[in-house]
């Protein structure tokens, strides 16, 4: 649900463009396609660094926002996804300077939206809703600036030299951020295995 209004919002002339035709249809056509194959991946990003699904959904709208007034700056059409991802990045964690905050959503919400349509079954739905929720618990124990740095480094994989430079910071105070964020994982986890 979450992604359909995204995508209703994201696509305010689409009406005007089925009724024209030209380059400017089919420049809207590409949009449309970038939007489309780009918007889950986008919002799951920013969602794991903002942490609440309402600020998710309108910093997912801005970024395609940006990136489409900005698309001129693209210098390899190869790398268009990976340059949407630091938009992305750079976008939510301009929101969290700004706000100086962070809220939280339950997983739940989120599920929903993300859940593969082929795997329905009870057990698995309960078992990935315990596993979200942990996860959850794990990402609320981190700062700002940890959370940004291992969603940005491990889950998107993004260099430590370009994490440092999105964040304003060293490499190395990325890695300790990291390190930080990994040893409370690991902290939760043992606490969680004890109490089981």
């Amino acid at each position: 649900m979450a992604f359909a209004s995204i995508s209703l919002i994201m696509s305010p002339m689409s009406a005007r463009s089925a009724s024209s035709s030209g380059p400017e249809a089919a420049e809207r056509e590409l949009q449309d396609r970038f939007i489309s194959e780009n918007l889950r991946r986008v919002f799951a990003l920013i969602y794991r660094i903002v942490g609440n699904v309402a600020d998710a959904q309108d910093l997912t709208q801005d970024t395609f926002i940006k990136a489409l007034q900005r698309k001129d700056q693209l210098k390899d059409p190869e790398k268009a996804s990976q340059w949407l991802g630091r938009v992305a990045s750079n976008t939510a964690i301009d929101f969290l300077r700004r706000r100086a905050r962070v809220n939280f959503t339950e997983i739940d919400a989120l599920a929903e939206p993300l859940a593969d349509p082929l795997d329905r079954r009870a057990d698995a739905a309960l078992l990935r809703a315990e596993q979200s929720a942990y996860l959850d618990e794990c990402l609320d124990s981190l700062s700002v600036r940890e959370r940004a740095a291992l969603v940005l480094r491990d889950v998107e994989e993004i260099p430590a030299a370009e994490v440092a430079a999105m964040l304003g910071c060293s490499p190395a105070t990325v890695r300790s951020h990291i390190a930080n964020a990994r040893t409370k994982f690991r902290a939760l986890y043992a606490r969680r295995q004890e109490s089981r």
